[in-house]
């Protein structure tokens, strides 16, 4: 039973996840250019999915959905750890 009682423990640690939906490397010329209404275009194309990272590791993959009037992120494919 200490095992699980250990395992119970772990439950409610926080983890940061992050969604990441692409990336692009940009001068700080063009960074002070940016403004309202601009568009920055990254490095992934619409139809990849995007990748979800817990505490900077990939662990899944998914697709934006939009929920009421947030985002969400519905996962296509698990990794393997």
């Amino acid at each position: 039973m200490a095992g699980l009682e250990s395992m119970e423990l772990l439950l409610h640690v926080p983890l940061r996840l992050s969604v990441v939906l692409g990336s692009r490397t940009m001068s700080i010329a063009e960074i002070l250019k940016l403004g309202t209404g601009s568009v920055v275009e990254l490095d992934r194309n619409v139809a990849h999915p995007v990748d979800l990272l817990v505490n900077d590791r990939l662990i899944a993959r998914g697709e934006i959905v939009a929920i009421d009037e947030a985002f969400g992120l519905r996962i296509t494919e698990l990794l393997s750890l």
